[in-house]
């Protein structure tokens, strides 16, 4: 239904790196660079980083996250540790998460600019 998605950040280069460890893990890759722009991807950019350098740190509370799918557990992992290696921080370490109707795994971080991002999966047992 989502065809792509950006985030506002307030330094290109530092975010790329980021995304870059991060989201390889999932599968993605930088696909396009721009002077104020980097769209990740697999076929074509389905994530963008834009740059706003006046943006403040995003607030915890805004409430605010995006949730990007994992083939596997281990993917999710790989999502999380690569992210704490390239500077962001957990907001939630991997793990399954048990609600009404639905168990899924996923692991929540926060980019340098304080972007939510999630990985998940579904698994079978």
């Amino acid at each position: 239904m989502i065809d792509h998605i950006s985030v506002g950040v307030s330094d290109l280069d530092r975010a790329a790196k980021f995304y870059e460890a991060t989201l390889a893990a999932l599968g993605l890759s930088r696909l396009v660079t721009r002077p104020r722009t980097v769209g990740f991807g697999k076929a074509y950019p389905e994530f963008w980083i834009n740059l706003r350098e006046a943006m403040p740190r995003v607030p915890p509370e805004s409430g605010v996250h995006i949730c990007l799918r994992a083939k596997t557990t281990s993917e999710v992992d790989a999502f999380h540790a690569a992210a704490l290696s390239a500077g962001g921080a957990s907001d939630g370490a991997p793990g399954i998460r048990p609600h009404d109707r639905v168990r899924y795994y996923a692991a929540f971080v926060t980019d340098p600019d304080g972007n939510r991002i999630e990985a998940v999966t579904f698994p079978s047992e």
